[in-house]
């Protein structure tokens, strides 16, 4: 495991190493680092428990890696979500245990390896064509360290495909659901557990399904109770808020 740059800092300051001056001038880039095209928060993870995560659209390459070698150089692991091809080839040059997974277009720092841990989250999808933004919330939450339990293709459809991992899913300790099209699937699940579920609506759909607005206001108005919505195609934020709620848990 790589040193805490700031732990590394405060035992100089401790054996009389750095002078009391030149540390809290250290200290400052810890709060925030302006790069020039981004105020590089290193801060976050004290305050919301998570790093700061990069949104990879509408950078570019060089922007990406920018902000990657910044927080990487303070310490942080890296979750870059919405990436390219080209934006993990310029991250791999500075951080060369950097990983890309292609479903669901994140990149890491380091390979995600949760060896004894057991699942917390369920990930759910509907259908197929759902994975993508399914693989982006459970990568996320292997990123937190939280395990997870991905059971795909169980919609609304062929509801027996649900009913049979129905008791896998209640033993969690949160759920996500993702669903395009009609988006129902979040209100049958929350039916029929007792622990909270995140909904995720996706542009998956025909065109009467508005790129996703037809599921997310099909989740918004759901009866079930013990219901979240996030936004359209917004794995990372499910798996940001199912990540708060297990945390939350074992206060």
């Amino acid at each position: 495991m790589r040193e805490n740059p700031l732990k590394a800092l405060l035992n100089k300051l401790k054996n009389n190493e750095i002078s009391v001056e030149d540390a809290l001038a250290a200290l400052k880039k810890y709060y925030y680092e302006d790069i020039g095209y981004a105020r590089v928060d290193h801060q976050r993870a004290m305050r919301s428990g998570i790093p700061e995560v990069i949104f990879g659209l509408g950078k570019t390459p060089e922007q990406v890696a920018g902000i990657a070698s910044a927080l990487w150089g303070k310490g942080a692991e890296v979750l870059v979500t919405k990436a390219t091809q080209e934006q993990f080839t310029a991250v791999k040059n500075v951080i060369p245990s950097a990983v890309f997974h292609k479903t669901p277009r994140l990149i890491t720092s380091s390979p995600l390896d949760l060896p004894g841990v057991s699942p917390a989250a369920a990930v759910l999808s509907a259908g197929t064509a759902d994975i993508p933004v399914a693989e982006e919330a459970a990568v996320s939450l292997e990123f937190f360290r939280i395990g997870v339990i991905r059971i795909y293709d169980v919609g609304v459809a062929g509801l027996h495909r649900l009913i049979d991992r129905i008791e896998d899913i209640s033993a969690c300790k949160a759920v996500i659901a993702v669903a395009g099209m009609d988006g129902a699937l979040p209100s049958v699940v929350a039916g029929m557990i007792d622990v909270p579920v995140i909904a995720v609506p996706t542009s998956i759909g025909y065109g009467a399904s508005f790129s996703g607005a037809a599921a997310l206001l099909t989740m918004l108005n759901s009866c079930a109770p013990g219901i979240g919505v996030v936004n359209i195609d917004n794995g990372f934020g499910a798996a940001a808020l199912t990540h708060a709620i297990i945390r939350s848990g074992g206060r």
